[in-house]
């Protein structure tokens, strides 16, 4: 099963949703990993080290680290693009759905902006 961390700027209202439609899903939080206020190098690092798929807002520097890591020839377990117009049920529906017809490793080097379709 893929697991996640959310980025300390997700809405946590996402957070609680997942946690409440889908109780066993594998999440933590940045914040409750003592990675608040660090930087996206280290967060990418530390979410590559759990091999956690990061969930993020962050469509301005978040990218960019993530295929840094990618042509660096690091691992990078996948990202997650959620879109600040999005509504949290559509975000919810389609992590869901991400995570019950998804394989291991299959978001590995990639950034997916949600919607899926």
């Amino acid at each position: 099963m893929i697991a996640f961390i959310a980025d300390e700027n997700l809405n946590n209202d996402i957070v609680r949703g997942l946690r409440i439609r889908h109780p066993s899903i594998d999440m933590v939080r940045v914040q409750d990993m003592g990675l608040y206020s660090a930087s996206d190098q280290d967060v990418l690092a530390w979410a590559a080290q759990a091999n956690r798929i990061l969930l993020t807002h962050d469509v301005t520097t978040v990218p960019s680290f993530a295929y840094d890591r990618v042509r660096s020839g690091m691992d990078m377990p996948g990202v997650i693009i959620v879109p600040h117009d999005l509504p949290i049920g559509r975000v919810i529906h389609d992590v869901i759905i991400m995570l019950e017809y998804s394989l291991d490793g299959e978001w590995n080097d990639r950034v997916v902006h949600l919607p899926i379709t």
